[in-house]
């Protein structure tokens, strides 16, 4: 009988495990989705609240912290007007959690509606009760690129 409970509360253990992880994969996951509505919003209150001060952005025209990407985004020197999202993988390890979004990118930029295929990968880290952002880089893919889960 002893064998039986231990059995059962390494299999109840192992599955409040996995549900407590696929919660919080699911919070990271609409977190980056919402990012991209307040993107395409110009929403840089929400952002900046995201936005850890020292996060690093890579583009495809150079890279920044966030106080030059909230300038971007508010004045609209890029737009970024759509993101579909194909697919999207997350992995959490302790407090930091990895986002792939492989996109096509619909943006406003110099004047111009231009559309890329992109992999976009995220880093978050849990500080005290929220997610902030640490890295946010953009790389160029072809449209059969596929994120490997």
């Amino acid at each position: 009988m002893k064998k039986y409970l231990f059995v059962f509360s390494l299999i109840l253990l192992n599955t409040s495990f996995t549900f407590a992880q696929s919660v919080t994969e699911l919070e990271i996951k609409k977190l980056s989705m919402e990012k991209w509505k307040w993107m395409a919003d110009k929403d840089v209150a929400k952002l900046e609240r995201l936005f850890d001060d020292q996060a690093k952005f890579v583009h495809m025209s150079g890279s920044w912290k966030s106080d030059r990407e909230l300038e971007i985004i508010e004045t609209g020197s890029i737009w970024y007007k759509n993101a579909e999202v194909h697919d999207t993988a997350v992995e959490i390890s302790g407090n930091t959690a990895v986002v792939w979004n492989r996109i096509t990118l619909t943006a406003h930029v110099r004047g111009s509606d231009v559309e890329n295929e992109f992999t976009v990968t995220e880093v978050y880290q849990k500080q005290g009760e929220d997610w902030k952002m640490l890295v946010f880089t953009f790389s160029s893919v072809r449209d059969t690129h596929e994120i490997e889960h």
